[in-house]
């Protein structure tokens, strides 16, 4: 069987395509570009080079992927966007390759980014994390899975999100956000943790009390970060959930605002 590439499609002589991936009218592939089998890539879509793409896949309508990062000290080095199965990105999303701080921006499996959405250099985002409309991520910027981020928000560069974590649309994240949890604003703030999220996701009642035990005491209680996250070690050393939460509070680099 062969690729079902549309006559006015350029496709490089290094690109390597499965048999059955499908490519729209006026689209480019670069060299060094690898999509896997089932993935479809719309018409107008751009892959410059040094860009793998996973089985399943679907790339829409004017997407930009693996353009050069936009950082300064970058230098024309080999580096690359590596996108997991069954990943769509909806119509003019731009993800662009890392730099040699990493060598990759990462996408996962089963990933979901809506229209506009751009992805920056040395980026992580893990499995099934869905980004809205016009979401707008800076370099470093690492995304746990099962976490959403709502359209029009910026990410500050090296911020984390916690897995399970839910962003209101039209925030500005200049800090980390923290797994479990609910965010939004401009300014930021935490509201607690993502109960509809984490009920939806299968989590038992005794994990979600537990995590909004540990959210009061390191958020809203009298403690600092410090104690609230040795009294939660010593409180609930068996419960995966809850350390996971005083993990993240306690490697923060940039923070995590309330």
């Amino acid at each position: 069987m062969t690729a079902l590439i549309h006559p006015t499609a350029l496709i490089d002589p290094d690109a390597e395509l499965a048999p059955d991936v499908t490519v729209g009218p006026y689209s480019s592939i670069g060299p060094q570009v690898r999509i896997g089998a089932g993935s479809r890539v719309a018409g107008h879509a751009i892959i410059e080079r040094n860009t793998l793409i996973g089985e399943g896949c679907s790339i829409g309508v004017g997407c930009v992927l693996g353009g050069e990062p936009q950082d300064r000290k970058y230098g024309g080095e080999e580096t690359w966007l590596v996108i997991g199965d069954e990943t769509l990105l909806r119509d003019y999303c731009t993800l662009n390759r890392g730099t040699t701080a990493r060598g990759k921006t990462s996408i996962g499996r089963k990933c979901y980014m809506m229209t506009y959405v751009h992805v920056a250099h040395d980026c992580i985002i893990e499995d099934c994390v869905v980004l809205a409309n016009a979401v707008q991520l800076a370099g470093h910027v690492h995304i746990e899975e099962f976490a959403s981020v709502g359209g029009s928000t910026p990410v500050h560069q090296f911020v984390r999100i916690g897995t399970h974590a839910f962003v209101g649309g039209g925030s500005r994240l200049p800090q980390d956000v923290p797994p479990y949890s609910r965010a939004a604003g401009n300014p930021f703030r935490l509201y607690g943790i993502n109960t509809i999220g984490l009920t939806r996701a299968g989590f038992s009642p005794e994990v979600r009390l537990a995590l909004k035990h540990a959210y009061r005491l390191l958020f809203n209680s009298k403690l600092t970060p410090t104690q609230a996250v040795d009294k939660l070690r010593l409180e609930n050393p068996d419960i995966a959930e809850v350390m996971r939460l005083v993990d993240f509070v306690a490697t923060s680099e940039r923070g995590v605002l309330v």
